[in-house]
């Protein structure tokens, strides 16, 4: 199982022959600009919420690759108006695929799609597969419902880190504790100034806390 980071909050992960790519934003990000998205060729796309810094590619990169979308019920019938048919969740429920199972864990966010409609719940996976637990945090901020996951015994988590409209580092050390994982990727910083975060800084905080801490560059990719 390998994953590799597109930016922002954006991943694929490899498993099972299958591809899965969350929460879609390249083409708006000038650091990310020299990725073609349509060479993805994603076998599923997860979702998290509706903000635009986590959907701006998804359209097209379903209809390029004919993915099938993994998301909150609310964002699934957004896409059926579209003609994009979606697997619709909610949170604490989970589904087997062909690549294994996702269960739809709580974050505390908001959620509206671009056009204004209601996004629904902002949500977090947990993936199982390969034998292995994943957690992807989504856009959250640090809550007790991460104590949920502290039995999962999970291998790697994804967790935003650049404060401002999400956890910052500090709070995300504090949820490596509630999830009971030290392997840890952060995600959602630096794409805007508001967010960015001095990565030293950031580095040192992770490792004096025990946690197996990494942050890629755009393109880079880790085996989990």
């Amino acid at each position: 199982m390998k994953t590799t980071y597109y930016g922002q909050s954006t991943i694929m992960i490899e498993t099972e022959g299958k591809k899965l790519l969350f929460d879609p934003f390249i083409t708006p990000n000038p650091a990310a600009s020299h990725i073609d998205i349509h060479s993805l060729k994603p076998d599923y796309i997860l979702i998290s919420h509706g903000h635009g810094d986590h959907i701006a590619d998804l359209v097209a990169i379903q209809k390029s690759s004919g993915a099938k979308v993994i998301c909150i019920a609310e964002i699934a019938g957004w896409l059926g108006a579209q003609g994009i048919e979606a697997h619709g969740m909610n949170i604490g429920g989970g589904f087997n695929f062909d690549f294994g199972r996702v269960k739809m864990v709580n974050a505390v966010h908001s959620s509206t799609m671009p056009d204004g409609a209601a996004g629904g719940n902002p949500a977090g996976f947990v993936i199982y597969a390969e034998g292995k637990k994943i957690y992807y945090a989504g856009d959250t901020a640090l809550t007790y419902d991460m104590k949920l996951l502290e039995d999962e015994n999970l291998d790697w988590a994804f967790l935003p880190i650049g404060d401002n409209y999400t956890m910052g580092i500090d709070d995300a050390i504090k949820a490596t504790g509630f999830i009971n994982c030290k392997n840890v990727i952060g995600v959602h910083y630096d794409t805007f100034p508001v967010i960015a975060i001095d990565k030293d800084e950031a580095l040192e905080k992770f490792i004096k806390a025990g946690i197996n801490i990494k942050l890629p560059a755009i393109g880079e990719e880790i085996d989990l």
